[in-house]
């Protein structure tokens, strides 16, 4: 069975040694019932590896840093097949054994490593059974994979390609071979030093025991890439990797990174594409095995930007067509010689899988996600179905269906609604704001008409809402494009932050090196700090080499930026190297207030209390210096003095952002490169609190009303809906029999005609009513004990009932379902729906609007108090919920009123009727029963008053309802009865909220005899037709018992 997408269950890990964490250290799913919302965009992110099963061309894996993704079909739709066993998300590598299709290689760690974004794994994973389940086997401290290949023959004899470590000497690259399945490894080609990894490993597909391994000498620091020296080159094994020969006839001297492929159409034939100096670089082609190599292209676009690309993949069957994937895809069907753009649905191409048995037939992984083609890359498959964008920084505005704001990486910005009327968020409900993929988004969240969104080098943009348009507005019109930094008026980082005054809206802060402010909607800006950076001359040059320089990331910037909600004139300002300053008068002094042992580490986020002013949170990442252990620190005396609060966080992956809730004091969110952590005391403990999260980056947090709402590197936005559980928690909880948490507001939605459902390319909204969380210390035996909960109105009327029954319906289902109450241990969770109880199930009838199990839904009721009641056996736990309506529209209420008392009415009828039909089918099996008893006696008298019961049975249940339905599409074909009748004015008059209309009054004006009719006549079967029977027969059908 495939994972389900999305809804997954839930659990919550507390880690630490605090009281809190002692008191649940046992209760490891006490939180179970809080959920994450993944609310998209469904816009595919970065995927830099998809491979295909060579006998199932509708079977394809893609590697994302959101985790491994499988499509059943051909790409129409993928699902995750990672989350459950992964221990982290970016994924350099995939591989399926040729020879046993459900042997699935997976190594972990992007090899086209951004500088902003870590892009680590841990290792190696395997799975024998396509993906279901999976095993780590080994590598977990390598932070990039570069490729892995399979025995074609022997499922067990793997090779993986370790790249290793970019950020700092580490002696774990190059080429390792196992023979078990990855019980037991052996490093086959070790590199020159501690700086090379293998990047690339082809296999000759006639003969595998030929290799051929690319070797990439590189190393990053924050200021720049080197990429080459004496450990690049190409090595090639003849024995299935156990011994390497370096090949470098005819290659060049210095080499930077580089691809290799080995053809299947012809012997011998080996690609190269080659980052090296000048015109050296370029693809080479060898057609002796590597023996000689001869330059075939040297084309610039076959190898620009050569750290982010430089793929070559070889087509199996045809021996002169070659791809060089780069920003554009590269095509050659001349051997090289020339090469023409085939167009795909995103730029920046990583990689080509084609099936060995027809060509046609291939999976490509670019920037925007996977694409499979049929027919040689002609058409492509669609990218709008994959959730995995990668977003550096969230932010949102006040609006009901408050927008969540973004830069995609590899993309546009995005501003998304969080919620939707119409039950799911598709397409039609987000849009761009200028800018680009590095982008902060700013505005003013009561009013965010203008939006102000960045890009690369500075670049800012304001976009008019209301007018569709965009105008830039830097402050220093400079692009900056292949500059370098020291040649720049300002130095602006790839993530320069962006930020609208909390306090007056016309004010908008933009790092540089120095922090620009404008109040006139970025006309004029002027500067509102001294450099707060180190400035240092060496680290501004250019930005990678020595063979490719590359100057669109700068150093020496400012990274995060803080306003204090509670003070205009207190601002904070972090840097990408290591030093933190506030000024408390506007900008006219500044002071350093850099942690100790922060070093060069980038200050990546600070958080200022909304509880104390003088208390702040910020978070420091080494892991650009090789550090991968978590920095955050806390302030009680505006940076005077810092205490660290990093313990309880895991050491093995560092923090990325901490949030303070604006409601609770002390209550901390941590968003790790591995997860989500939670704190109750203002970071002194932590715990996991992972949710129903998937293991990836949270790179950013921000609360909004109610809500958690998060940006992930690899998996878009996601909201955890309603936090009101852990803004309550205290430790007694978790022992205790049951607890009842105070329910966040509700609000009555205005419902919508609009889009239905969801699909493939759509995310499910909020809930819809109230959210109810109750706490249970131990599983339930439901044949021993009663769970219930009650709504209960103003006058004390129970106006729904749920219970713990699972075959009732979906548990905390949505709208109009027939609820059942969870009743796990620990944290529970249901979702009422604002409606009453439902008719009663009739099994049979299909009418037009009825719900699956052929009730109708309790109507909605009026906003206002009401109490909630969980019943545990003889204790009883209440707490009240107010419901308020939707602020889309102005209520008069008069008229919802004579709303509510019109449904209330139309409703009753319908249950009347339906609960009437239960009864007669009762009373139908009873005489049936009788008259089969009686024909075998051969008591003709009471067979003969059996027949006319039930015939009079059956002339009243076809008056008032339709048997003969049985299919949704007989609603065409039989005339339908008062029950259909009712249901359609009823249903248009419970989302009648503005009044009910004339046709609406007359038309139950007109139902009310027919109705009162059809009692009438089946008062008369009980009084009548029943009593008859039961004089003649005996007392054998019991008449019902009405009120």
């Amino acid at each position: 069975m495939k994972p389900a997408l999305f809804l997954a269950c839930l659990a919550v890990v507390f880690l630490g040694a605090s009281p809190i964490a002692q008191s649940v250290e046992d209760e490891r799913d006490f939180f179970d019932g809080i959920q994450a919302r993944n609310v998209g965009p469904f816009r595919g992110g970065r995927a830099t590896v998809a491979v295909g099963v060579r006998e199932n061309p509708h079977v394809y894996y893609m590697g994302t840093t959101g985790g491994v993704w499988k499509t059943d079909n051909a790409g129409a739709s993928w699902y995750p097949i990672s989350d459950e066993d992964f221990g982290s998300s970016a994924v350099g590598a995939i591989a399926v054994a040729a020879s046993d299709p459900n042997v699935v290689v997976v190594g972990m760690g992007e090899s086209p490593f951004r500088n902003i974004a870590s892009s680590q794994g841990d290792g190696v994973y395997k799975s024998t059974d396509a993906g279901k389940n999976w095993t780590h086997i080994g590598f977990e401290n390598v932070r990039q994979i570069g490729e892995i290949r399979i025995h074609p023959r022997d499922p067990d004899t793997i090779w993986v390609a370790a790249q290793g470590n970019t950020y700092a000497p580490a002696d774990d690259g190059g080429v390792f071979k196992t023979t078990d399945g990855g019980k037991t490894w052996r490093r086959v080609l070790e590199p020159l030093n501690e700086s090379t990894g293998a990047v690339d490993l082809a296999m000759d597909p006639g003969n595998p025991r030929i290799l051929f391994a690319a070797m990439w000498d590189n190393q990053r620091s924050p200021w720049k890439l080197r990429s080459g020296g004496e450990g690049s080159g190409i090595w090639r094994s003849t024995d299935g990797g156990e011994s390497w020969e370096r090949l470098v006839d005819d290659l060049p001297e210095g080499m930077g990174k580089l691809g290799v492929a080995v053809s299947g159409a012809k012997s011998g034939r080996v690609w190269a594409i080659i980052e090296a100096e000048g015109d050296e670089g370029g693809l080479y082609r060898s057609d002796d095995g590597g023996d000689s190599w001869s330059q075939v292209n040297k084309e610039r676009i076959l190898r620009a930007r050569s750290w982010y690309y430089m793929h070559i993949f070889a087509d199996p069957n045809d021996e002169n067509t070659v791809y060089v994937l780069n920003a554009p895809f590269m095509k050659s069907i001349d051997g090289g010689k020339t090469f023409n753009q085939v167009a795909t649905p995103h730029g920046d191409n990583h990689y080509l899988w084609i099936n060995p048995d027809n060509s046609d037939w291939m999976v490509n992984a670019n920037d925007g996600g996977a694409n499979v083609s049929f027919d040689g890359a002609a058409s492509w498959s669609r990218q709008d179905n994959q959730p995995t964008a990668q977003f550096y920084r969230v932010n949102t505005d006040n609006a009901f269906e408050y927008r969540i704001y973004g830069g995609q990486q590899d993309n546009s910005t995005v501003a998304i609604k969080s919620r939707s009327r119409d039950g799911s968020i598709g397409r039609d409900d987000w849009e761009a704001h200028g800018g680009c993929e590095s982008a902060y988004v700013a505005m003013d969240p009561d009013d965010p008409r203008y939006t102000y969104a960045g890009c690369y080098l500075g670049l800012i943009d304001e976009f008019d809402t209301q007018s569709r348009t965009s105008r830039a507005i830097k402050a220093y019109a400079e692009t900056g494009l292949g500059q370098l930094a020291s040649d720049s008026k300002y130095r602006f980082n790839w993530n320069a932050p962006i930020h609208v005054s909390l306090h007056d809206p016309k004010v908008i802060y933009h790092g540089a090196n120095v922090l620009l402010k404008s109040d006139n909607r970025g006309f004029d800006w002027v500067e509102a700090s001294p450099d707060l950076t180190r400035n240092e001359a060496d680290k501004q040059g250019q930005g990678s080499g020595p063979y490719t320089n590359e100057n669109i990331e700068q150093y020496n910037t400012i990274f995060s930026f803080a306003e204090s909600p509670h003070d205009a004139d207190t601002l904070w300002v972090g840097s990408d190297d290591g030093l933190l300053h506030v000024t408390r008068d506007g900008g006219e002094s500044w002071k350093d207030v850099t942690p100790r042992n922060v070093g060069r580490g980038l200050i990546n986020s600070i958080d200022v209390s909304p509880h104390d002013p003088a208390v702040a949170y910020v978070v420091v990442m080494k892991y650009k210096e090789g550090d991968n252990r978590p920095y955050v620190y806390r302030t009680a005396n505006y940076g005077r003095s810092w205490s660290s609060i990093s313990d309880g966080l895991p050491e093995a992956h560092f923090a990325r952002v901490v949030r303070e809730d604006p409601k609770r004091a002390g209550l901390l969110f941590a968003g790790m490169e591995r997860g989500l952590f939670v704190s109750f005391n203002s970071g002194k403990d932590w715990q996991a609190f992972q949710s129903n999260l998937p293991v990836v980056p949270i790179t950013d947090l921000m609360v909004r009303r109610n809500d958690l709402v998060l940006a992930t590197q690899g998996r878009a936005f996601w909201v955890i809906d309603d936090i009101a559980p852990l803004r309550q928690f205290e430790t007694a909880q978790v022992s205790a029999a049951a607890h009842l948490y105070s329910p966040s507001p509700a609000i009555r939605l205005t419902p919508t005609n609009g889009r239905a459902g969801g699909g493939e390319s759509a995310a499910p909204s909020a809930p819809d009513g109230a959210v109810l969380y109750y706490t249970l210390a131990e599983e339930l035996d439901l044949e021993e004990q009663s769970l219930t909960l009650e709504v209960l109105n103003a006058q004390g009327d129970v106006v729904r009932r749920i219970e713990t029954d699972a075959k009732k319906g979906v548990e905390g289902g949505g709208s109009g379902s027939a609820l059942a109450l969870p009743a796990e241990k620990g944290l529970n969770r249901v979702v009422w729906d604002l409606r009453t109880d439902s008719t009663a199930t009739l099994d049979y009838d299909v009418v037009y609007g009825a719900r699956a199990d052929k009730a109708i839904a309790g109507y909605k009721l009026a906003p206002g108090i009401y109490t909630v009641r969980l019943q545990l056996g003889e204790d009883s736990y209440e707490q009240s919920v107010d419901v308020s309506w939707d602020p889309v529209n102005n209520y008069d209420d008069a008229a919802i009123n004579e709303q509510q008392a019109f449904v209330a009415e139309a409703f009753g009828m319908i249950d009347a009727i339906y609960t009437r039909v239960a009864s007669l089918q009762s009373i139908q099996k009873q005489a049936q029963l009788r008259q089969s008893l009686a024909k075998e006696a051969g008591d003709d008298i009471v067979a003969e008053a059996a027949d006319s019961l039930l015939s009079a049975l059956d002339e009243w249940q076809k008056s008032v309802t339709t048997p003969q339905r049985e299919t949704f599409q007989d609603v065409l074909n039989f005339h339908p009865r008062i029950d259909a009748f009712l249901i359609d004015v009823y249903q248009q008059a419970d989302n009648a909220v503005l009044g009910l209309t004339r046709g609406q009054r007359e038309r139950l004006e007109d139902l009310r005899p027919q109705w009162q009719a059809a009692m009438t006549a089946w008062q008369t079967l009980v009084d009548e037709d029943v009593a008859a029977f039961n004089a003649v027969a005996g007392p054998a059908v019991a008449a019902p018992d009405w009120e």
